[in-house]
């Protein structure tokens, strides 16, 4: 059984774990597995697991996947038929008890909040009060498991605040919905009560309900699992710094033309 880890630009798939409609990252991963020979059982690879469920648009660093790899699959192999938007980076030999869900003692995401007027010893403030153990049924769709330890962090980096979540597990939708909480709270679009509100056990909807932030600054950035040790695939790694350092820039162009668009229609 071997471990990987996987880095994606979530931005063109509509989410990490396969379904009946539309492109998704374990697709992607699974032609590329079939292709280089892995043996399969029921549709995935023998002994198959996956870390986490990415929703449409969120990317990862650190999605880890577990499956009876042959002694010669590395990431670098792998990364020869996979998509320039999903590269392997690293590997670890593991029990065949091994479960990369199951196993997963932290996952740690990251979300990249666009707010440059935003006091950020407020937003602090807000992110101590969702720490810790506390029923989050009202920032989930789930309607079980919504019982969570969490550790919600805050810092400014330019006109972002960057926000970190940490837990064992996430329900569903919990991070983004975090994130629209900090933020209506902290703007004071929201009054501090209502944190208290979402906390209770008392269910909000219509209105009174938090909607979740959008998906694509949500980047799944690591998942920790006692014992395991990944070793980096140098190759690899220049490969998902080459690629993703590419996006970047093609990013940057593509804002900058956003915003002499936005400038040439204030001035008319």
């Amino acid at each position: 059984m071997r471990a990987f880890r996987v880095a994606y630009d979530g931005t063109g798939y509509r989410g990490y774990q396969r379904q009946p409609h539309g492109n998704t990252v374990e697709d992607t991963l699974f032609e590329a597995l079939s292709e280089l020979g892995v043996d399969f059982e029921d549709g995935s690879p023998v002994g198959y697991a996956a870390a986490g469920r990415t929703d449409a648009g969120v990317s990862a660093r650190a999605q880890t996947v577990a499956f009876e790899a042959p002694e010669w699959l590395r990431p670098r192999a792998l990364n020869g038929e996979l998509p320039a938007d999903v590269r392997a980076w690293a590997d670890a030999d593991v029990p065949a008890s091994f479960h990369a869900t199951h196993d997963a003692v932290e996952r740690t995401y990251r979300y990249f909040l666009y707010a440059p007027d935003l006091d950020v010893e407020r937003a602090a403030e807000v992110c101590t009060q969702l720490s810790g153990e506390h029923d989050f049924h009202n920032l989930t769709p789930d309607e079980t498991g919504t019982e969570r330890d969490l550790s919600v962090s805050v810092e400014r980096d330019g006109s972002f605040l960057v926000v970190d979540c940490r837990a064992g597990g996430f329900a569903r939708e919990l991070v983004r919905r975090v994130v629209s909480l900090l933020e209506a709270v902290a703007t004071g679009e929201r009054e501090a009560a209502f944190l208290e509100r979402v906390l209770s056990a008392e269910r909000l909807s219509g209105p009174d309900g938090v909607a979740p932030a959008a998906p694509e600054p949500l980047v799944l950035l690591d998942v920790r699992y006692r014992g395991v040790e990944f070793t980096v695939d140098e190759a690899a790694a220049e490969s998902v710094h080459e690629v993703f350092d590419r996006r970047r820039r093609e990013r940057l162009a593509g804002a900058r033309v956003a915003e002499t668009l936005a400038g040439d229609r204030q001035r008319g």
